[in-house]
C-alpha cells in the first residue's frame, strides 16, 4: 500500500458540479485546491454514469432571464457548441477541460473519503485532515489544507467531522411551511435510475432477466406515463426508497429500480400496448441517481417562505429558480402525481450563511447538502444551483485561505469582497452590481458607433390568432406613452389592453395594473393600431402589456428576436401529463408562458425613444437583464463592418486586462443532455469576431484580434504595454445576431481575474 499526503489551500471533496465548480472557483483566484471525487467521471448525477439533465433556475423555461452564468454558464455554452446533440460522453468531457484547465488544482479520481480527523468542542470543530482510498490504485492520500468543502451530497465528510445536520421532514410549525408536513419524520426524496432505448432499424427480440418485476401487477401502468419512444429523464419517475435510508439501503433501491426497469422495457416491448418491435435497450444506469440525504446545518437555515418571497438577502451569492419541487414518499408506486410544483414569481436568493457549517469552523458545503429544510431544499437540489453555490463556497474559501479568516469571519466581515470577487468572475447575483474600484471603465467616457433607440418589431413572419391573451414584456426607460400592435381583423371588434409593471426587476410576470385602454378595429389585414398606455416609472423597469383574446384578431410573429423583448401566452396546456406533474396551473410563471414564442416576438411599436440600449449600460455593474436588458445594443447592423465602442479617459492608462461580456442571451434555456435540441450551436448575439485598440496619438494600436469567438466573458492580457487614454473595440460579425451587442467591459491597470 502507499501512503501519501497532499498539501493544499483547500480540498474539495465531492465532484459533482457543485464540487466542479467549487475547485475552479478556488483555484482561478489563486488557492491550490485537491478535487477529490469517488467516481473515476466528473459530473456527479450529470455524468454518463447516471445522466440526469442539469436543470436550473430556468425550469425548463418557466423561469424568463434565468439561466446560470459564471462556471456553471461556461459549460452549459461550450456544451452547446460543441455538443448540440447531448451526447453524455461529450459532456464528461466538458466538465472534465474545465477542471483540467486549472493548473492549481490536482484531481483525485476513483478516490474514497471515509476518513476524518477533527478536534475541539462540539460548538467549534476544526477538521485537520481527510483520507481518501484511490480504488485501483492501492493509494492510501491523506488531504491537508485550512479549509475543506463538502460537496459530496451525501455529506459524509460534514458527518464525520461532527457537524450538525438534519436528515428528513421538518414539521410544519418549524417555520411555518405550507408544504412541510405536521409532524417532522425521517421521509426524504428518492433515488431513480435511466434507461436509454433505440431504434435498430430491424426487429429485436426482448426475452426480461428472472429479476424483472412485472410492472401490471403494480400502479405503474395506471399512474405513469409510459412510452415507447421515451427515455432517459422521461423516466425521472422510476423513483424509490423516499420511506428507506438513502444511504445504507442504496444497494436494496438498486435492485428494486434494475427490476422496475427492466420490467418496464418487457411491458413495452411484450404486452403489445406499444409500436416498439424496432425498439432496442441500449443503456441501463447502475449508479442511483441520489435526490437527498443529510443537509447541513449554516448559520441560516433557508426555508419555504425565503423561497416564495423572494427574500433578497444582504448577504446573497447566488440564485436558484427551480420549483418547489416535492415527490411523493413511495415514489414509482404512490397514487398521486409523481411531483408537485410550487414557483415563487421568478428567481429567488441564496445567502452566504447557508454555505457554511454552523459548529465546524473550517468547513464550506454546497450542492443538496446545503442549509435548507426539506421544502426548501426541494428547489435548490436541482444541479445548476448546485453548482452556482459551489462556485460562491469555492470563492469563498480562496478568500479564507488567502485572509487567515473562517467562513463565519467571512461573512461577517468581507461579503462584499466576496460578492465583488464573484462579479468579477460573471458569477450572477441578482440586484447586485459590480463596482470594483480598480475597474477604470467606471471613469470612462464612453460613445459608441450608434445605439439602438427604438423599440420595433415589425417584421411579420407569421400569424398568431388569439385565441388567449397574450403578453408582451419589453424596457421602459424612461417611459412608455403609445402602444402600437400590427393586426388582422376578420370584422370590427374592440381590442383591450392592459399595461402591468412586473413589481420586481427580477420578475416577468403581470404584477400591478398601471393603464388600460380599448381600441376600435376596423375590419382589415396588415393594419397598425396604437393605444394609449402611459408610464413613466421612478427608474428603468419592464413593462408587460396584456393583449386580452378576442377571436377576431389576428397578430403577427418576427422571426427577428429583440434584445429585452418577450411575449408570452397564457394559460397553455402543460406539456406534461397531471399524473407525473402538478404545477398548480395559478401560479403567475405558470399562467404566462413562451412556449412556441421564443425568439419569436409579437410585431409591435412603442414610443417614445428609449435609453434602454444606451452605451454607459456596459459600465453599469449589472450583467444580465435585470429591470431591463442592461447592455449596449447598435442600431446599425453588425454585418456593415462599422460598430465600434471607444472609452476614453482624461489621463493615461497602461491596460493590463480588458474584461468584454457578450450577450449570451440568458433567456435561451440550454441542457447539457437530451431534453430538447436548441437550433443553433453558438448563441447568435454573441459577438463572433472583434479587435481591441488602443489610440497610440496617431492612431490605433492593435492589442487583440478575435475570430470564431462563441463564449460569454473574454478576458484579454496585451503582450506588449501600451500608454493610452483610449481604448476602442470593434465589432466586424455576430454568431447571426442582427445587431452589435456587449453586456460588460472592465478594464484593468494591473492583474486580477481570470484568463478565459
Amino acid at each position: 500500500m502507499k501512503h501519501e499526503v497532499v498539501k493544499c489551500d483547500a480540498t474539495v471533496i465531492g465532484g459533482g458540479l457543485a464540487g466542479v465548480c467549487a475547485a475552479v472557483a478556488a483555484a482561478r483566484l489563486g488557492s491550490t485546491v485537491a478535487l477529490v471525487q469517488n467516481r473515476p467521471v466528473l459530473g456527479g448525477n450529470s455524468s454518463s454514469e447516471v445522466r440526469v439533465w442539469v436543470c436550473g433556475a430556468t425550469a425548463h423555461g418557466v423561469n424568463r432571464y434565468a439561466r446560470e452564468t459564471g462556471i456553471m454558464g461556461e459549460m452549459l455554452v461550450e456544451n452547446q457548441f460543441r455538443n448540440p446533440d447531448g451526447n453524455p460522453y461529450i459532456w464528461d468531457t466538458v466538465v472534465l477541460e474545465t477542471v483540467l484547465a486549472e493548473k492549481n488544482i490536482r484531481l483525485f479520481l476513483n478516490t474514497d473519503v471515509h476518513e476524518v480527523e477533527a478536534d475541539g468542542p462540539e460548538e467549534e470543530r476544526v477538521i485537520r485532515s481527510v483520507t481518501g482510498w484511490m480504488m485501483g490504485s492501492e493509494r492510501r492520500i491523506r488531504f491537508e489544507s485550512g479549509i475543506y468543502l463538502d460537496c459530496t451530497g451525501d455529506g459524509l465528510v460534514g458527518f464525520l467531522a461532527g457537524a450538525k445536520f438534519r436528515l428528513g421532514r421538518e414539521a410544519r410549525h418549524e417555520f411555518d411551511e405550507e408544504w412541510a408536513p405536521e409532524e417532522a419524520d425521517d421521509i426524504t426524496l428518492g433515488s431513480t435510475l435511466l434507461f436509454y432505448s433505440k431504434d435498430a432499424g430491424h426487429p429485436v427480440k426482448y426475452i426480461p432477466p428472472s429479476f424483472a418485476k412485472d410492472i401490471t401487477k403494480t400502479s405503474i401502468p395506471m399512474k405513469r406515463v409510459i412510452r415507447s419512444g421515451d427515455s432517459g429523464c422521461h423516466y425521472w419517475w422510476i423513483e424509490w426508497g423516499g420511506e428507506l435510508d438513502t444511504v445504507h439501503d442504496n444497494e436494496r433501491i438498486r435492485d428494486e429500480l434494475w427490476a422496475v426497469i427492466y420490467g418496464i422495457w418487457d411491458y413495452i416491448k411484450n404486452s403489445g400496448k406499444f409500436d416498439a418491435d424496432h425498439m432496442t435497450l441500449e443503456w441501463v444506469g447502475s449508479v442511483p441517481g441520489k435526490r437527498e440525504y443529510r443537509r447541513f446545518v449554516g448559520d441560516y437555515i433557508l426555508h419555504q417562505n425565503d423561497i416564495l418571497a423572494q427574500t433578497p438577502f444582504e448577504d446573497r451569492i447566488a440564485f436558484g429558480g427551480w420549483s418547489i419541487d416535492l415527490h411523493p414518499p413511495q415514489g414509482m408506486y404512490a397514487s398521486e402525481s409523481g411531483s408537485k410544483h410550487m414557483y415563487a414569481d421568478g428567481v429567488y436568493h441564496i445567502p452566504f450563511r447557508s454555505l457554511y457549517s454552523a459548529n465546524v469552523n473550517n468547513m464550506l458545503f454546497a450542492g443538496r447538502n446545503v442549509s435548507a429544510t426539506h421544502v426548501a431544499f426541494g428547489t435548490t437540489r436541482v444541479m445548476a444551483t448546485c453548482a452556482v453555490m459551489g462556485e460562491a463556497a469555492g470563492s469563498a474559501a480562496a478568500l479564507c485561505a488567502r485572509k487567515g479568516v473562517t467562513p463565519r469571519q467571512l461573512a461577517a466581515e468581507h461579503i462584499g469582497e466576496l460578492q465583488q470577487t464573484m462579479l468579477r468572475q460573471d458569477a450572477s447575483i441578482i440586484g447586485i452590481a459590480g463596482n470594483d474600484p480598480a475597474d477604470a471603465a467606471k471613469s470612462a467616457r464612453i460613445v459608441c458607433s450608434s445605439v439602438l433607440k427604438r423599440i420595433a418589431v415589425d417584421e411579420p413572419a407569421e400569424r398568431l390568432p388569439l385565441s388567449r391573451d397574450v403578453g408582451i414584456l419589453f424596457p421602459v426607460d424612461p417611459e412608455v406613452r403609445t402602444f402600437e400592435l400590427l393586426l388582422d381583423a376578420s370584422k370590427a371588434a374592440t381590442l383591450e389592453l392592459e399595461l402591468w409593471s412586473t413589481g420586481r426587476a427580477e420578475n416577468y410576470v403581470p404584477a400591478v395594473r398601471l393603464a388600460s385602454a380599448a381600441v376600435e378595429v376596423a375590419g382589415g389585414e396588415r393594419q397598425w393600431i396604437s393605444a394609449a398606455l402611459p408610464w413613466r416609472p421612478d427608474g428603468p423597469q419592464n413593462a408587460f402589456v396584456i393583449v386580452k383574446a378576442n377571436e377576431a384578431v389576428t397578430l403577427y410573429m418576427s422571426d427577428s428576436p429583440l434584445t429585452g423583448v418577450l411575449c408570452f401566452l397564457k394559460g397553455q396546456k402543460p406539456v406534461v401529463s397531471a399524473d407525473l406533474e402538478d404545477r398548480q396551473p395559478d401560479q403567475p410563471v405558470v399562467q404566462w408562458s413562451m412556449r412556441g414564442l421564443v425568439r419569436k416576438p409579437v410585431c409591435f411599436r412603442v414610443t417614445p425613444d428609449t435609453e434602454a440600449y444606451a452605451a454607459r449600460h456596459v459600465a453599469d455593474g449589472i450583467v444580465r437583464p435585470y429591470g431591463g436588458p442592461h447592455s449596449w445594443c447598435s442600431e446599425q447592423p453588425i454585418d456593415a463592418g462599422g460598430e465600434w465602442l471607444v472609452l476614453e479617459w482624461e489621463e493615461e492608462l497602461e491596460p493590463s486586462e480588458i474584461h468584454l461580456t457578450f450577450n449570451d442571451d440568458v433567456n435561451e434555456d440550454l441542457i447539457n443532455l437530451h431534453h430538447h435540441r436548441t437550433p443553433f450551436e453558438a448563441i447568435p448575439e454573441i459577438v463572433r469576431d472583434y479587435r481591441i485598440s488602443a489610440w497610440d496619438g496617431g492612431g490605433w494600436t492593435p492589442l487583440a484580434e478575435v475570430t470564431d469567438n462563441h463564449k460569454r466573458k473574454r478576458v484579454h492580457r496585451p503582450d506588449r504595454a501600451v500608454r493610452t487614454k483610449r481604448l476602442k473595440v470593434d465589432f466586424l460579425a455576430s454568431n447571426g445576431g442582427e445587431r452589435a451587442e456587449l453586456v460588460e467591459i472592465r478594464v484593468y491597470a494591473s492583474p486580477s481575474g481570470h484568463n478565459q
